[in-house]
C-alpha cells in the first residue's frame, strides 16, 4: 500500500512538472531537473556578497581596510550583527517581487539553500535561541495571504534546528514602503511600529529574517522591543542588501 501510494505521488509530481515545468527563480528558464534551483547561468554571474564587508550589517565594501559601510559607521544600531546573500539588482528585484506577491512560496527553499551553503557555519555560531520573522501589518499580511519573511523563516529553521516565533512581535502600525524615503522619514516611518505581544518565553539570543535589507531601521526597531523582554542579542539574515557607499 505505501509502495503504491510512493508511485502516485511521484507520478502526480512528474505530471505537475510537465504542466507546470520548474523554472529558475531568478531568470525563469525551464529548470532540466525536477527539484527547483538557481540555473548554472545564474548561478555564475549573481552578485553574491564576499569580503570585503561590513562587519556590522554585512554589506559589500570596496577597500579590503573598510571596516563598516557608510551607515553603520555614522550610526549606533541595536542589533549585533547581520548578513545578507545577494546585492540588490535588477534580477533580485525580479526574483523577490515574484516571491512576496506572485506567490511564488517555493523560492524560500532555494533562497534558504543558498544562504546555508555561503553562511551556514557562521549562521551556526551565533547559537541562537528562536528566529522571528520580521512581521507585516495585518492589512498588508491580509491583502497578501502570507508573510515572506516568515515562509524564509520556516526554511531556514529546517538547517538551524531553532523554533520560529511567528506571533511574539506584531507590526502594529501602516507604515508605508521605505523604499524612496530619506533616513530620517525611515525612522520617523517605523516609530513605534512594532509591539510584543504573547511572549511568555525566555530568549538570550534571537535571529531577524526579511527579504531585504536598507539601512536597518527596520531591524533595530524589532530589536529595539525584543530588548524590553530580555533578548541580549540579536542577529539578521536578509536575502539582499544594497551596496556599502
Amino acid at each position: 500500500m505505501r509502495s503504491n501510494t510512493r508511485k502516485l505521488k511521484k507520478f502526480t509530481e512528474e505530471v505537475i512538472n510537465i504542466i507546470f515545468p520548474l523554472t529558475c527563480p531568478v531568470c525563469q528558464e525551464v529548470l532540466k531537473v525536477n527539484y527547483i534551483q538557481i540555473c548554472d547561468t545564474c548561478k555564475k554571474s549573481l552578485p553574491y556578497i564576499g569580503e570585503p564587508m561590513c562587519k556590522k550589517c554585512g554589506k559589500p565594501l570596496m577597500l579590503e581596510e573598510q571596516e563598516y559601510c557608510y551607515d553603520c559607521s555614522k550610526k549606533e544600531h541595536l542589533f549585533n550583527k547581520g548578513i545578507a546573500l545577494w546585492v540588490y539588482d535588477d534580477r533580485i528585484k525580479g526574483s523577490l517581487y515574484r516571491f512576496k506577491y506572485n506567490n511564488k512560496r517555493e523560492y524560500a527553499k532555494v533562497y534558504a539553500n543558498e544562504i546555508m551553503h555561503k553562511y551556514g557555519e557562521k549562521i551556526m555560531s551565533w547559537n541562537v535561541d528562536a528566529i522571528i520573522p520580521v512581521p507585516l501589518h495585518k492589512s498588508k499580511l491580509r491583502s497578501r495571504g502570507y508573510n515572506q519573511a516568515e515562509i524564509l523563516a520556516k526554511e531556514l529553521s529546517t538547517y538551524i534546528g531553532a523554533p520560529v516565533y511567528t506571533n511574539c512581535v506584531k507590526r502594529i502600525r501602516k507604515t508605508l514602503p521605505q523604499k524612496g524615503l530619506n533616513n530620517k522619514q525611515r525612522i520617523n516611518n517605523l516609530k513605534n511600529a512594532f509591539k510584543i505581544v504573547n511572549f511568555d518565553v525566555k530568549l538570550n539570543k534571537v535571529l531577524l529574517i526579511d527579504d531585504i535589507y536598507t539601512t536597518g531601521v527596520t531591524m533595530d526597531g524589532v530589536a529595539e522591543v525584543l530588548r524590553e523582554t530580555g533578548v541580549s542579542d540579536t542577529y539578521f539574515v536578509t536575502v539582499s542588501t544594497g551596496d556599502g557607499l
